[in-house]
């Protein structure tokens, strides 16, 4: 049996867990929640527990019983605390400002890039050289983090670029004077 599929998932007070059609809600003080499940999956809610079976010991359906207990358990964590990552901007005249609904990240090129905010995601801009993206929905919020980092990479030499807030740059020495 999978060791994270057969872990049962605790659903706080103020949280509803729904199957139907294999649709799976979750609905939360923060908003709601909602993932396609695969049929032979089944989800039981008794007594503030959530726990997942599944029909057979296939090695496709062992997989994917533990990635439906994980999603189930981040739609909980998601409509309860939300979600967040930061991110660093680092470079000589690098900066982030926030007008309206879209980040102004000035990063080295010739231009101005603009992102706006999605759907069900937060852009902020608490410092000049920090942005956090915040959500309910942690695929969401990633995905629009990763994206973000793509705009401007951090490069090995002198670490300048975006970067996630605990990311760690390896750093290379650079050119040395030889004789």
């Amino acid at each position: 049996m999978s060791r994270i599929g057969k872990a049962p998932v605790t659903i706080p007070a103020g949280v509803t867990v729904d199957v139907k059609d294999g649709v799976l809600t979750v609905k939360g003080p923060k908003g709601t929640l909602t993932q396609a499940v695969d049929s032979n999956i089944s989800i039981a809610v008794e007594g503030g527990v959530a726990t997942l079976t599944r029909a057979s010991d296939e090695k496709e359906l062992r997989a994917k019983h533990g990635l439906y207990r994980a999603l189930l358990h981040n739609m909980v964590v998601g409509v309860t605390n939300g979600y967040t990552k930061s991110l660093i901007v680092n470079g000589v005249g690098y900066k982030v400002a926030k007008q309206g609904n879209k980040l102004v990240l000035n990063v080295g090129y010739s231009h101005p890039v603009e992102v706006v905010e999605e759907d069900g995601i937060k852009l902020d801009c608490p410092a000049q050289t920090e942005i956090t993206v915040s959500g309910i929905d942690k695929v969401k919020v990633g995905q629009v983090a990763a994206n973000i980092r793509s705009i401007r990479e951090p490069e090995p030499y002198h670490g300048y670029g975006i970067r996630y807030k605990d990311e760690v740059i390896e750093r290379k020495e650079g050119k040395t004077g030889g004789k």
